[in-house]
């Protein structure tokens, strides 16, 4: 099963001409993050985690 890293990773990478997209829930809190921790597996997931858990508390 691919975590939040891996499918960021795939969509960061995908050639220009693909049409691979992902899930604002995932995109919005990696880019909150600094390049270098963007690469970062832990650091990754645990950003999405966090974002996850405070739209679950908003609603």
């Amino acid at each position: 099963m691919k975590d939040a890293f891996d499918l960021w990773w795939e969509w960061a990478t995908k050639p220009h001409e693909s049409m691979l997209s992902i899930d604002g829930d995932i995109h919005y809190p990696i880019m909150q993050l600094s390049p270098g921790d963007r690469r970062d597996r832990p650091k990754v997931n645990e950003a999405v985690r966090r974002y996850r858990e405070s739209q679950k508390c908003s609603t």
